[in-house]
């Protein structure tokens, strides 16, 4: 493997790693956790094929924004003492050591390609503005279309949390 390619094949394993832990993980939280992970892991990659503005729309866009809204849904979904009393059991410090070391891994490697010789990229660069344009010319109806299918599953969720909360506070 040439040593060009390691950063790139490191990012991509720390990716898929973090993205089958989100979606393997019982507890949401730590789900998102491993989610975020495998965003950054995501932006790294896009730096590294010389798309540095996709990768700061990564970030402040799905990183950022969309978890955020995802940890809202989490918290809109309280599931009282019962939930805290869970929440204290699943935050011991283990829980932190894989997610700990995916994200040293991430950084690391940041820091070994910006220290390094910088090799000129090559391509066409696209500046924000034209990035605007095409996102609200041609492709505004799926610019909307996402943000409909967002706030569908936000609405769906919550009343999906709502009726399994009535059931539970029923049952007990």
């Amino acid at each position: 493997m040439s040593t060009e390619l390691f950063p790139f094949y490191l990012a991509a394993t720390v990716a898929l790693v973090s993205t089958l832990l989100a979606v393997t993980r019982y507890n949401p939280t730590h789900a998102l956790i491993y989610f975020i992970i495998s965003l950054l892991a995501t932006a790294v990659i896009f730096f590294l094929l010389g798309a540095p503005f996709a990768a700061v729309l990564e970030i402040m866009i799905y990183a950022g924004a969309i978890v955020v809204l995802f940890l809202f849904v989490v918290m809109m979904l309280n599931l009282g003492s019962r939930g805290d009393e869970l929440e204290h059991q699943w935050l011991k410090p283990k829980m932190w050591v894989m997610p700990s070391v995916l994200c040293l891994i991430l950084f690391f490697e940041l820091v070994y390609v910006l220290s390094g010789p910088s090799h000129p990229i090559t391509g066409t660069a696209v500046s924000p503005k034209e990035v605007g344009i095409q996102l609200f010319g041609p492709y505004v109806l799926a610019v909307e279309i996402a943000s409909m299918l967002l706030l569908a599953g936000l609405v769906g969720a919550y009343h999906l949390g709502r009726r399994y909360l009535s059931d539970a506070r029923g049952q007990s």
